[in-house]
């Protein structure tokens, strides 16, 4: 003990120890500057800067932009903005799915042909390439297929049912007066009603609406289609001219078309019409008189 004392106070000496650090001219030897330190000032001085160095860089981390550049580092910014992109794209996805769901549904209807359900696919695998194709169903899939043959009827029932509940709230316009000559039977796909009327009669919008097709086909000629509200949609085939294109507004009573006998699948100038609501086919003449 008595050996280390002195050791100690060697050490603490030569650390106090002052020095003078000068600055001389070489060819004059004048003194330009002069500066009185210790080893113990020194390391003092070289603590105290590194501290603050690294206070300095936490200070720019955590305070600043500047911590976007550090490899590794993620903005939590950026990570929300990222989570919302990812669920939007999954929803644009899902309601372009659902579009092109729509439009396979018309162009089955225009042909005549049994739409598919939208709820009769799962959320997250719809696709309207594997509609009605067995070999791409998962075992959910056709879980829910199943239930919803099972109500079906319960669903065609229930849409009749509600006849005088949408008739109570909506006056329909009648498309066209004359005789109708085939009635709605969709148990032979006839999913409308066919009315007679003389050459060159007006067809007119049985209610408001937006024009969401107005084409030719070849099994059924001029046709055009108006969605209403309530999920209503009316379609009017075999017309000779069409005097609106999709996109159009019309009103209730509002002339669409000239009667026709366009199309394969017409014998003689005539309309045929059809009202559906949320994808399933309605009988026109609990609605509107002919």
């Amino acid at each position: 003990m008595e050996e280390k004392e002195p050791k100690n106070k060697k050490i603490l000496k030569r650390l106090k120890n002052k020095y003078r650090l000068v600055i001389l001219n070489d060819a004059t030897f004048e003194e330009r500057f002069s500066y009185r330190l210790s080893p113990l000032n020194i390391f003092t001085l070289i603590i105290t800067m590194a501290v603050f160095l690294m206070a300095s860089v936490v200070v720019v981390i955590v305070f600043t932009p500047l911590r976007e550049f550090i490899p590794g580092y993620t903005d939590v910014s950026l990570r929300e903005d990222l989570t919302k992109m990812v669920l939007k794209s999954d929803s644009l996805e899902r309601e372009l799915q659902q579009n092109e769901l729509y439009l396979a549904n018309i162009s089955a209807i225009l042909k005549g042909e049994d739409p598919s359900s939208l709820d009769s696919m799962p959320a997250e695998t719809l696709d309207p390439q594997s509609v009605g194709n067995p070999a791409v169903r998962s075992k959910e899939d056709s879980m829910l297929r199943d239930y919803v043959e099972r109500e079906d009827s319960y669903s065609l029932r229930n849409e009749q049912s509600n006849a005088k509940s949408i008739a109570a709230k909506l006056y329909f316009f009648t498309p066209l007066k004359g005789s109708v000559t085939n009635e709605y039977n969709p148990t032979e796909q006839h999913y409308g009603i066919d009315v007679v009327a003389p050459k060159n009669e007006a067809i007119k919008a049985t209610l408001e609406g937006t024009v969401i097709f107005a084409n030719w086909t070849v099994e059924t000629g001029y046709v055009i289609q108006v969605q209403h509200s309530n999920d209503l949609l009316s379609i009017y085939k075999h017309n000779s001219v069409l005097l609106k294109k999709t996109g159009d507004f019309v009103k209730a009573g509002e002339p669409i078309a000239i009667i026709g006998n366009s199309g394969e699948l017409s014998s003689g100038p005539h309309l045929h019409f059809e009202l559906w609501r949320s994808g399933t086919p309605l009988n026109p003449t609990q609605f509107v008189t002919f």
